[in-house]
């Protein structure tokens, strides 16, 4: 154990772990998180940029996915962090480690990589053309509020993995047990599958839950037009009964007077979701559950480290 760490407190180990991980940052290519965030950020905004704020379907859809991207971005960022020097970490901590001081380095070291992706991810989607409303519900600029949630995502997915590697003994199984926590996310956020009954509680310990409901209240997604009915419609306009076309009647009827886009504004109002809700306490209330997620998560992390010297294997 360097001498540098035993004798100091945990402010001072706290500052010199930090400066461990960013040498590691430079020179044991932790730094390509940052590029593998502007490939996947650029495949899915290429992939659902288009209705994206425009319809309740493509906000939807978009949310959803910029979702899945911070949820990767935060599990890739930390997943082997802890595990990958775990005989370090032992060895560290029986000479006078504080493992708290340990986390406390990680956390901000994370929470930069994860304002990085953000920005990354924020000024991939302008490039790619998506067209961002203006006014958000906290802090005035939209951009603004869509930018702290996306962090909040991605860091709350990064603390989730965070424990998960200080928990297991290899990067092997690490890496093993990602996917699986990837799957949990998507599948419980509420977006990709219909849930009901006691897997809709299992929603709230989800990131990903939290996260694309944040999305969608800031994106306005209950005040935006659907478009699914009248596409579905618009298939049938060749059924024929009794020799005659009603749908293709009612369509045309609709189209000639203009009446499609209250058609698609009204069937939105059908489809609204209340925890969809375009207001500041609903924003609030989803920021204030990512950083609970934040800080049992970080909390854990440190009780498992704590218990490392019992480790036999």
């Amino acid at each position: 154990m360097d001498e540098k760490l035993r004798y100091r407190g945990r402010i001072a180990q706290t500052g010199i772990y930090l400066k461990k991980l960013m040498r590691m940052f430079v020179y044991q290519n932790d730094w390509k998180a940052l590029p593998m965030a502007a490939l996947i950020a650029g495949l899915v905004t290429f992939a659902v940029g288009g209705s994206l704020f425009k319809t309740q379907e493509g906000t939807l859809s978009g949310c959803f996915a910029l979702v899945c991207v911070c949820i990767w971005n935060g599990f890739f960022n930390s997943i082997q962090s802890v595990c990958r020097e775990r005989p370090v970490v032992k060895r560290e901590h029986r000479g006078g480690m504080h493992v708290s001081s340990y986390i406390a380095a990680h956390m901000i070291y994370q929470a930069v990589l994860c304002i990085l992706q953000t920005a990354i991810l924020l000024w991939i989607c302008r490039q790619a053309g998506i067209a961002f409303p203006k006014e958000g519900l906290i802090f005035g600029p939209f951009l603004m509020d869509f930018g702290v949630s996306m962090f909040l995502i991605t860091y709350a997915a990064d603390m989730m993995s965070l424990a998960i590697s200080s928990l297991v003994h290899s990067t092997t199984t690490a890496m093993t047990v990602m996917p699986f926590m990837l799957i949990f996310q998507l599948i419980f956020s509420g977006g990709l599958v219909r849930l009901e009954g006691p897997a809709v509680k299992l929603t709230n310990v989800t990131a990903a839950k939290w996260g694309l409901q944040n999305l969608c209240a800031l994106s306005d997604y209950n005040n935006q037009p659907m478009v699914t009915l009248w596409n579905t419609i618009w298939k049938f306009r060749a059924m024929e009964i009794d020799g005659q076309r009603p749908i293709k009647m009612m369509t045309d009827y609709i189209a000639e007077n203009d009446m499609r886009d209250q058609l698609l504004l009204e069937s939105g109002q059908y489809n609204m979701n209340p925890d969809y809700a375009f207001d500041a306490l609903n924003v609030l209330k989803c920021w204030g559950a990512l950083l609970l997620i934040i800080l049992v998560f970080a909390c854990l992390s440190v009780v498992l480290l704590e218990f490392i010297d019992r480790d036999r294997r």
